[in-house]
């Protein structure tokens, strides 16, 4: 039997709600990605050129803290990464956060909610942040996806 995570970061509650429908639909553990600082409206306001969430983005060694430990990637086999795209691609604390796991084998499948943006190439960068994983290229989903329909996109990967 394969053994589950879906992990997500969520700036504003979106992609949390959708995570926690995934993790049901699979029956998997669930894992929140969260940052030592948590985001502000002010931060995430991407028309601010001088914004927090901005300034990571235009900085692609840009690491935030997240609240550690990360889960033991050992206990499973398939892992679902759930993030909101940003300047279409993953967030930096996603990139935290696979420098922080300890991989072994395990297939990585990244989730995404946005608006209007897909997912672009954040499986081939998340690809090389955990060399000893296969990511696939993961999903753009919207946010009101249904359970079934959850089940029967990530029944492909289990």
């Amino acid at each position: 039997m394969t053994k589950t995570l879906v992990t997500y970061f969520s700036a504003s509650g979106v992609t949390a709600e959708l995570a926690k429908r995934l993790a049901k639909a699979v029956n998997a553990d669930v894992f929140e990605i969260r940052p030592q600082q948590p985001y502000t409206d002010a931060d995430l306001n991407w028309m601010d050129k001088n914004s927090r969430s901005t300034l990571e983005m235009k900085d692609l060694s840009c690491r935030p803290a997240m609240v550690l430990p990360v889960p033991d990637m050992q206990k499973y086999d398939v892992v679902f990464v759930g993030f909101p795209v940003w300047w279409y691609r993953e967030p930096s604390i996603i990139d935290t956060f696979m420098e922080a796991c300890k991989w072994n084998g395990q297939k990585v499948i990244p989730f995404a909610t946005s608006g209007t943006s897909g997912i672009g190439d954040s499986g081939k960068n998340m690809q090389k942040l955990a060399p000893s994983t296969t990511v696939e290229a993961g999903k753009r989903l919207d946010a009101n996806t249904s359970e079934s329909a959850l089940t029967d996109w990530a029944q492909k990967y289990l």
